[in-house]
């Protein structure tokens, strides 16, 4: 996934800051068709779609970074860097003191 410069849907559907795409079919000879996704702050869905790489743009495909850019280029999103994904907080759990427990009985 890769992050993009925030796209805003009408009518408070939300704002698109991810995008998800990845190889859905690839007949190995000219053509190539992609399931894309853009995606809110909570990955939400915004919009999705499949597009086809055929021509000189499949001839050049050799590397996932290509494929984002040939993706973002079709659908007009400016992507900004790579998807990190956030790490929850761990959860600490608060010692247990003994005259809580013979306050709870």
């Amino acid at each position: 996934m890769k992050t993009i410069e925030p796209v805003v849907f009408p009518l408070n559907l939300g704002t698109a800051t991810i995008l998800n795409a990845y190889c859905i079919n690839d007949n190995l000879s000219n053509s190539a068709t992609f399931y894309y996704a853009l995606l809110s702050d909570t990955q939400s869905q915004l919009q999705q779609g499949n597009l086809t790489m055929t021509g000189e743009d499949y001839v050049g495909w050799a590397t996932n970074e290509y494929a984002y850019n040939w993706v973002a280029t079709q659908i007009d999103v400016t992507i900004t860097g790579d998807y990190v994904h956030p790490t929850p907080e761990p959860i600490v759990e608060a010692p247990i003191v003994k005259e809580n427990i013979e306050d709870a009985i």
